[in-house]
């Protein structure tokens, strides 16, 4: 068994709750990154924030050696794209949003003059043709904000280009899992928060630069890793991001993988997944009894294929943590799997320090 154990405490929890609870949408991720650097700022000797809003926490900042440890804190979300003369709102996606879940959800509009509420409206049962039934799209989505002109909702402060994001907040469902919208992908940055923070709390002395990034802009592709890496020029990434637990309904197995919520982290394999940190996480993970899942991609679809192919090549791993129901608001992980993902990536950086010619010389 691993010498460190690792359990969530409610301090912990504590800044989960308002780190998911803050909006982040892709392109406004400012007060979710705000809440993120203050609560690792006791951890970390040094901070930074590129132009674009990626949060960097460094420890050991005047190594040579740089290691990244990364999440995205962006969350999908909407854009009013059209307002009709009667002041019903239509809207363009920013990120994946899903259609099929829009339909009387609550909304929130982020004006200049502050929030706007709505909701996403659909024509009642009793109205529609079963024959002729139309499904939920982008050209026929819309937000009523209770207003009965362009004019009016104008006067709110509602514009082309608001940004539209939904309230719900985050709890806990039968002690195990929790719940909320944007766990894709502050899940991770609440890994790594907590990395960093048992990594001073155990007085590690690094004999690398670790660099904590929260990145901006990856639900549009990977737009905050493409330039935090040119910034930082690392030697290693290590990413973090959510992967689909494959035993919801609904999910062909055969196709997304063998992916179960309580079962560990999940280790990938893809091209831009370098052997020599995979194989390692790897046999970390049996050495020390860290149970972990596996999964295959030929594009892993995170950050990790920004860092991989960026400057002249970084070695790179993608460690994900199983989601339930990705891209909606009622997004689950299992408890067990993030404690099991902080032990993982802790012993990781442990054994790359104890080998830092092998990962950081010889390449």
């Amino acid at each position: 068994m691993s010498n460190y154990s690792y359990s969530i405490n409610s301090d912990s929890i504590q800044f989960l709750e308002k780190y998911l609870n803050k909006f982040s949408p892709t392109g406004n991720e400012n007060e979710g990154q705000q809440i993120w650097l203050n609560h690792i700022s006791s951890y970390i000797e040094k901070t930074q924030i590129d132009s674009y809003g990626t949060a960097v926490g460094i420890i050991n900042p005047n190594s040579p050696y740089k290691l990244i440890l990364e999440a995205h804190v962006d969350e999908i979300s909407w854009y009013v794209n059209y307002i009709t003369e009667e002041g019903i709102i239509y809207v363009s996606r920013n990120g994946g949003s899903d259609h099929q879940i829009a339909p009387s959800k609550r909304v929130i509009i982020h004006t200049e003059k502050g929030f706007v509420h709505g909701v996403f409206g659909w024509p009642a049962i009793h109205t529609r043709k079963p024959s002729s039934e139309k499904y939920p799209n982008v050209e026929n989505l819309f937000v009523d904000i209770g207003v009965s002109s362009k004019t009016e909702a104008i006067n709110m402060g509602v514009h082309v280009g608001c940004i539209i994001t939904y309230p719900d907040k985050f709890f806990i469902m039968n002690q195990n899992y929790f719940v909320s919208r944007a766990l894709d992908n502050k899940i991770g940055g609440f890994i790594i928060a907590e990395v960093a923070k048992i990594i001073i709390e155990n007085g590690i002395n690094l004999k690398f630069g670790l660099y904590i990034v929260n990145s901006v802009q990856e639900e549009i592709g990977f737009k905050g890793a493409k330039m935090i890496s040119q910034t930082i020029q690392p030697n290693v990434a290590i990413v973090t991001d959510v992967i689909h637990d494959t035993y919801s309904p609904m999910i062909d197995k055969k196709i997304q993988g063998d992916i179960k919520c309580g079962l560990g982290p999940v280790i990938g394999y893809a091209p831009s997944i370098h052997k020599s940190i995979r194989e390692l996480m790897i046999n970390i993970a049996n050495r020390k009894k860290i149970r972990f899942q596996r999964f295959v991609s030929s594009s892993t679809g995170t950050d990790t294929d920004a860092f991989a192919y960026s400057n002249k090549g970084v070695l790179s791993a993608l460690i994900s943590i199983p989601l339930k129901y990705m891209h909606t608001t009622v997004e689950m992980v299992h408890k067990k799997d993030v404690e099991l993902t902080v032990l993982l990536i802790f012993e990781t950086l442990q054994e790359i320090n104890n080998n830092i010619n092998q990962f950081f010389i010889n390449y």
